[in-house]
C-alpha cells in the first residue's frame, strides 16, 4: 500500500526577519524529522513573509531571500520539503520550492496573482506558465500557491489530468475574515472531489499590519472529506499519513477521467520530475513507523474566531514591532472595555495600562465603570483630568472665537488634550496607544482627527458597533468571572462630551445604522436597493453623505484588524476629492 507521511509546518512569519523566518523553519524540520515526516510543507511566502508589499522592488531584498533559501536547503538531507519565496529570473515571482534531499528539485511559480482587496501581486510579480508535477516513492504530487487553487479550471486540473498528480500541494497565505474558513473547505473540497486528488493546504498563521492569517491547515481526500485540520490562531505542525490507494480506485472507477487525461495531457508546460530514493536512516519502510492519528481540530464558533482573531492581532503588532506594552484611554464606554479585554487577552495583564481622563461632563457613573473593569482585567488604571487644561485651551482661543457660539470645536478639544496626554505615555513608557474607535464610528467619521483617533493600532477598526456588543457580551459568557461591568454594556453609548450627550443625538440607532453601513460599504449597493431593502430613505442618504464626506478623515486612521469581507482602508480605495454624490 502506498503511504506518505506529509506534515503540514502553520508558522508565524514576520516580513522581512529572514533569519527568523529561517529558524522557524529549521525548528518545524527537524520536528517533523523526528516524527518520520517524508514531506513536509510551508506556508506561502515563508522566508520573506507575507505581504512583502514594496520590499519587493529592493533588489537587495530578494538577493536576501534567495540567500536564506540556499542556506536552508542543505538542512533538508532526507526529507521533502516544499517552502514560499521570492524567486528571481527575467522577473521576479512567488514561488514555492521543492526541496529534495538537500537539493533543489523544481520550482513552481504562483499562476493567478490575486489583485483585489488587500492583495496587490501584479503590482510585483510576473505570471508563471508551467506546471510541475514530482513522483516520489511510488505516487506523483503537484505544488501550486493560494490563488492558484481557488480556480476551477486552474494549475490543479493540469497537474491532476495532465501530469497525473494523486495528491495536491497548496501553500498559502490566506488572510482571515469572518466566516472565511467555510468558504474556503468547500473550495477544497469541491476541488479535491472534481480532480479526485486528495489536497494538502497548508496556510500561515500570525499577524502582520492589518491582516491576520487564520493557520486551520488541512488535509483532504480525494473525496472531500477532511482527514486533518490544524488548529486557529496558533502555530502547528500537523501530520498525517497519508494513502493514495482511496485515490486510485475512485480513479479506476471514473472513466470519463480518461478523456479529460486525453485533453490536458499535451498541455504545454507540464514537468514531471522524478525525485530520488531516500535512504537516510530515519526514513524507515511505512509499516514500521508508529501510526500518528491525525488532529481535526473543531471550527471556532463565530464570535469566538474573531475573538481570538483580534487577540492575536494584537499580539503580533505589538510584539513584532518591538513596543514594550499598550496604553488605552478608559471611557466606562464598552469600545475602550472590550478593546481593553482584548488587550489582556492578547499581552497580559502587566503589559497593559488604562487611562481615565475625566472632565467636567464626566459622570459618575463612567468613572465607577472604568475603574470597576481595571480591577477585574488586574490592570494598572491611572487618572488624568483635563479640565483644568481645557479651560486654559478655552481662556487662550476665546479673542478669536469671539461671537462664534460653542459648538463641536469645544467637544473636540477635549478628545484631542485626551490624545496628547496618551501619545505623551506612549513617548515616555514606550507602549503602544490602542485606540478604541469602531467600524460604525470611522464609516461615518464620528471621530476626532488628532483625539480619539490619536494611536498606533485601531483595534475595533473593523467591528461594527452591533458586533461589540455581541463580543462584550460572549466575552463575559467565558468560565473565568464576567469582566466588563454589566452597566458599561446597558448604558446608552455617549461620548460625554457636553452635558447629556448620546451617539444617538448625532447617528441613527446602531442596529439601524449598521446595515446600512454593511450594504453600502462592504457591499456596494446603491441608495436605491438599500432603500427597497427597507431602509428610510432620508436615513439613507444621511448615512451616505457621512460616509462620503468623511474620507480625509478615514486616510488619516491608524491601521486595525481586518475581520470582515471588506474592511476600511486597503479593501476600499475611495478618493479623498471627490464630488459624486449618489441619490442626488
Amino acid at each position: 500500500m502506498r503511504r506518505l507521511r506529509v506534515g503540514l509546518a502553520q508558522i508565524n512569519c514576520t516580513v522581512g526577519d529572514l533569519p527568523g523566518n529561517a529558524r522557524k523553519m529549521a525548528g518545524a524540520l527537524e520536528q517533523a524529522r523526528a516524527l518520520g515526516v517524508q514531506l513536509l510543507a510551508f506556508p506561502e511566502m515563508t522566508i520573506p513573509g507575507y505581504p512583502p508589499e514594496d520590499l519587493l522592488l529592493n533588489p537587495s531584498f530578494i538577493r536576501d531571500n534567495l540567500k536564506t533559501l540556499e542556506q536552508f536547503c542543505p538542512l533538508t538531507k532526507g526529507l521533502t520539503v516544499v517552502v514560499g519565496f521570492i524567486d528571481r529570473k527575467e522577473d521576479i515571482y512567488n514561488a514555492a520550492a521543492v526541496l529534495h534531499d538537500g537539493a533543489t528539485a523544481g520550482i513552481y511559480h504562483k499562476i493567478f496573482l490575486p489583485n483585489y482587496g488587500v492583495f496587490d501581486e501584479e503590482r510585483y510579480f510576473e505570471v508563471g506558465r508551467r506546471y510541475p508535477v514530482f513522483r516520489l516513492n511510488g505516487l506523483t504530487f503537484g505544488v501550486n500557491v493560494c490563488e492558484d487553487i481557488w480556480y476551477p479550471d486552474g494549475p490543479m486540473v493540469v497537474q491532476t489530468f495532465g501530469g497525473g498528480a494523486e495528491v495536491i500541494v497548496n501553500i498559502s497565505a490566506s488572510p482571515y475574515h469572518a466566516g472565511k474558513a467555510h468558504t474556503r473547505e468547500e473550495m477544497l473540497a469541491t476541488r479535491a472531489k472534481d480532480n479526485t486528488a486528495a489536497v494538502i493546504y497548508v496556510n500561515m498563521v500570525g499577524g502582520q499590519d492589518e491582516l491576520v492569517f487564520d493557520g486551520q491547515s488541512l488535509v483532504m481526500d480525494g473525496d472531500g472529506e477532511i482527514s486533518a485540520r490544524g488548529p486557529a490562531f496558533s502555530e502547528s505542525l500537523l501530520v498525517v499519513d497519508l494513502s493514495l490507494e482511496a485515490v486510485f480506485r475512485a480513479r479506476l472507477h471514473d472513466p470519463r477521467r480518461r478523456h479529460r487525461t486525453l485533453q490536458y495531457s499535451n498541455e504545454p508546460g507540464i514537468d514531471v520530475i522524478s525525485l530520488p530514493p531516500i535512504t537516510a536512516p530515519h526514513h524507515r519502510p511505512a509499516r514500521r513507523k508508529p501510526r500518528i492519528v491525525p488532529e481535526v481540530e473543531p471550527l471556532l464558533p463565530p464570535l469566538e474566531e474573531i475573538y481570538q482573531a483580534l487577540v492575536l492581532a494584537v499580539r503580533d503588532y505589538v510584539h513584532k514591532n518591538g513596543f514594550h506594552g499598550v496604553v488605552i484611554g478608559l471611557s466606562g464606554g464598552v469600545d475602550s472595555a472590550l478593546t481593553a479585554a482584548i488587550a489582556v487577552d492578547a499581552l497580559g495583564k502587566d503589559h497593559v495600562v488604562g487611562v481615565m481622563m475625566p472632565s467636567m461632563y464626566t459622570s459618575t457613573e463612567s468613572l465607577e465603570d472604568a475603574a470597576e473593569l481595571s480591577t477585574r482585567l488586574g490592570i494598572r488604571l491611572m487618572t488624568i483630568p483635563v479640565t483644568e487644561l481645557y479651560a486654559a485651551y478655552l481662556k487662550q482661543l476665546t479673542p478669536a472665537f469671539e461671537g462664534r457660539p460653542a459648538d463641536s470645536t469645544e467637544e473636540n478639544l477635549q478628545a484631542r488634550i485626551r490624545g496628547t496626554y496618551l501619545m505623551a505615555l506612549s513617548n515616555k513608557f514606550g507602549w503602544l496607544v490602542l485606540t478604541t474607535g469602531n467600524k460604525s464610528e470611522f464609516s461615518v467619521g464620528y471621530t476626532t482627527l488628532y483625539g480619539d483617533m490619536a494611536g498606533g493600532f485601531a483595534v475595533l477598526k473593523d467591528v461594527p458597533k452591533t458586533l461589540v456588543y455581541q463580543l462584550v457580551r460572549h466575552r463575559n459568557s467565558r468560565l473565568d468571572a464576567p469582566v466588563i461591568p454589566q452597566r458599561t454594556i446597558d448604558r446608552a453609548p455617549t461620548a460625554e462630551l457636553r452635558p447629556g450627550q448620546t451617539d444617538q443625538d448625532a447617528l441613527p440607532p446602531y442596529d439601524i445604522l449598521d446595515p446600512i453601513l454593511q450594504a453600502y460599504v462592504e457591499e456596494d449597493q446603491s441608495p436605491e436597493e438599500i432603500v427597497a431593502g427597507g431602509a428610510d430613505p432620508e436615513t439613507v442618504r444621511r448615512v451616505i453623505a457621512m460616509v462620503i464626506h468623511s474620507e480625509y478623515k478615514r486616510r488619516q486612521a491608524p491601521p486595525g484588524v481586518k475581520i470582515t469581507p471588506r474592511a476600511l482602508g486597503k479593501d476600499r480605495r475611495m478618493p479623498i476629492t471627490n464630488r459624486y454624490k449618489p441619490m442626488d
